[in-house]
């Protein structure tokens, strides 16, 4: 099982890179226009604002990085034999969990 684990952990962790990498080059577009853009976008009824949309895509971006830091954690957790005990009760953390979400750290009860 810790085969297929390892690689649900390396699946999900290409997932996490890759909104990554498309976070940041939305990020990258949006600031090639703000630098195109002079006038007061705050105030435009046409739709949402440049800022808006920047602080919409960071926090996207800061939780795809939480996500990313919590994957290499389940692997090194794997890693050491630790990724299926609960970090709240020491009881087993149930395989369907742990395929669903490969980062748990703990059981479906202490998560409730």
């Amino acid at each position: 099982m810790s085969d297929s684990r390892a690689a649900r952990i390396a699946q999900r962790r290409d997932e996490v890179l890759a909104n990554l990498a498309e976070l940041d080059q939305q990020l990258a577009d949006l600031r090639a226009l703000r630098e195109r853009l002079h006038d007061d976008d705050e105030h435009d009824p046409d739709g949402v604002s440049l800022s808006s949309e920047w602080s919409r895509l960071e926090g996207l971006r800061q939780a795809e990085v939480a996500a990313l830091a919590a994957i290499d954690e389940a692997a090194e957790r794997l890693a050491r034999g630790e990724d299926a005990t609960c970090s709240v009760c020491g009881r087993p953390i149930a395989p369907e969990r742990l395929e669903a979400r490969p980062q748990a750290t703990t059981c479906i009860d202490c998560a409730r």
